[in-house]
């Protein structure tokens, strides 16, 4: 299993942290399906691929709301499934012209197929591009893999920036 980018924790070893594990028991039956599996051969942001970064989101909304007292299930369940789709947004010929507003259908449609989802979870999947989306999210743990998901990006685009700064100026030291 991928672990969270910043994050110190062993995902290989759940059964050392007892958090870990209950965000493993969440998550643990999606993470080994096809569909979700299939995310890892798609790039998402720079170099990070897209079960990347969904487990990125799915873990750290986890987080948040477990210290919060909030539905955390759901919040770490929407997280990995909040960008299921297969397509390459990048390019002119992706199924939409709009993207940011499409793909939460589109990776809902696909989580409906792998899974019963509840009300939490298909608010956070449907709305996660707010405020792209026209209609706001409805509950805290939507708003949280919101906010959750563009802070993931930040951060994969930045690890990536800042590695080619250290590149260079490695390169440019005597």
């Amino acid at each position: 299993m991928h672990k969270a980018i910043g994050s110190r924790k062993d995902f290989s070893r759940p059964d050392e942290d007892s958090l870990l594990a209950e965000y493993k028991a969440c998550v643990e039956d999606l993470l080994g399906h096809e569909m979700v599996q299939k995310m890892d051969n798609h790039v998402q942001h720079c170099d990070t691929s897209r079960l990347q970064h969904s487990i990125n989101v799915s873990y750290y909304s986890f987080l948040i709301c477990y210290r919060m007292g909030w539905d955390y299930r759901s919040a770490a369940r929407a997280g990995l499934l909040h960008d299921l789709f297969f397509y390459d947004w990048r390019t002119k010929k992706a199924i939409r012209s709009n993207h940011a507003a499409w793909h939460p259908r589109v990776a809902y449609d696909n989580a409906k197929k792998i899974t019963e989802l509840n009300k939490v979870e298909t608010d956070a999947i449907l709305k996660h591009m707010w405020p792209c989306t026209p209609v706001p999210p409805r509950y805290v743990e939507s708003y949280v893999l919101t906010f959750v998901d563009k802070i993931s990006a930040i951060f994969e685009v930045a690890e990536k920036k800042s590695a080619k700064v250290f590149k260079r100026r490695a390169v440019i030291q005597p």
